[in-house]
């Protein structure tokens, strides 16, 4: 194999494991956004006793995940900003 060669299948190896990376991180962003930032609001709607304070935490805990899910992405894309 020539020098060139080499260096083109070593940039296309290090591309795809780059988007694989990326395709993870961001899976795991919208796992955290539907279990932790929709789930819980979905479960508060159901019928029942409505405490106060669960639903005080219920809302901070999915405005974080939620915030945890777009830091996730961020991080997501900012992998594939090194593709070579």
């Amino acid at each position: 194999m020539a020098s060139d060669e080499l260096d083109q299948r070593n940039k296309l190896v290090t591309n795809e494991r780059a988007k694989l990376t990326a395709t993870y991180v961001n899976g795991v962003a919208v796992a955290v956004l539907a279990v932790g930032g929709l789930a819980p609001v979905f479960a508060q709607r159901l019928p029942g006793p409505i405490d106060p304070s669960a639903a005080i935490r219920t809302a901070l805990t999915s405005l974080v995940c939620i915030v945890v899910s777009g830091v996730l992405h961020w991080m997501g894309r900012s992998i594939l900003r090194g593709l070579r």
